[in-house]
């Protein structure tokens, strides 16, 4: 397949509101996984933005039920001249697990690219995934390669956790090995207390109503599930900050695990 062309995510004609990028807003949101009880909710839950990284488990999903990935390893994608490098933990082959790991964007076109549109919009439609809008930025011809990046598709944080719980219940119409890989390259961590995290980051500009992206501000996501026994809560932690040296993601995540430690102890 020859390289798809690697947009950075550097520019989207989907505007935010004009406030978005001057006011503080955050979300975290917990719910029982079994009983789908809501457990924590504050902050801005309901708010649409774009996923991000956080994606990414869809796209797994999606890779693993259609056969385009097949383990941990399989397939390694050589980095091609064109593809999408402003990251240079991109700028090498990489596999499902490198892929799930830094983020890579491009090897995230790639299996979208490899499903086509047909299906990648099938898949979302079945996921009932946020807003389902996944036709990219207006005349651009860009949705199966960057709807999710400050783009198109948008999700709130209570849509988050809505979807997670279907794929921690197994809900989805999918192969059962999509989720068991996709749960496997999620690659989880244990806290102290005995909680295992599964969880991805995301880290996207907002997009001003000009079309640029916000030179000074970031959205960092942090999505997942965490595992104790016979116990599952799913989570979703979301924070518009100021822009910084470094990914809102990340920053987001080390944040929500140290408070997470200790909701956990009382939900």
């Amino acid at each position: 397949m020859p390289p798809l062309p690697g947009p950075a995510p550097q520019a989207s004609s989907t505007p935010v509101s004009p406030g978005a990028t001057t006011d503080t807003i955050s979300c975290t949101e917990l719910a029982d996984a079994a009983s789908g009880k809501r457990l924590v909710h504050e902050g801005q839950c309901d708010e649409r933005i774009t996923p991000a990284s956080t994606f990414n488990i869809a796209v797994s999903l999606m890779g693993y039920d259609s056969g385009i990935l097949e383990d941990e390893h399989t397939p390694v994608m050589p980095f091609r001249k064109g593809y999408v490098h402003w990251n240079p933990a991109w700028r090498t082959a990489t596999d499902p697990s490198s892929w799930l790991k830094h983020s890579v964007l491009w090897y995230a076109q790639q299996v979208a690219s490899r499903l086509g549109a047909a299906r990648f919009h099938g898949y979302v439609t079945s996921f009932d995934y946020g807003n389902r809008d996944v036709s990219g930025d207006p005349g651009k011809d860009n949705g199966l390669v960057l709807s999710w990046v400050s783009s198109s598709l948008k999700i709130s944080p209570a849509e988050q956790v809505t979807f997670l719980r279907k794929v921690v219940n197994r809900q989805l119409p999918l192969a059962p090995k999509a989720y068991d890989m996709t749960a496997r390259i999620m690659q989880p961590e244990m806290l102290d207390n005995g909680w295992e995290i599964h969880g991805k980051t995301g880290t996207a500009s907002p997009v001003l109503p000009d079309g640029r992206d916000d030179p000074d501000h970031q959205y960092g996501w942090y999505v997942g599930w965490a595992r104790k026994g016979q116990r599952t809560i799913v989570f979703a932690r979301m924070a518009l900050e100021r822009r910084q040296e470094g990914f809102a993601g990340g920053r987001v995540k080390e944040a929500f695990l140290r408070d997470l430690r200790t909701r956990l102890g009382t939900l």
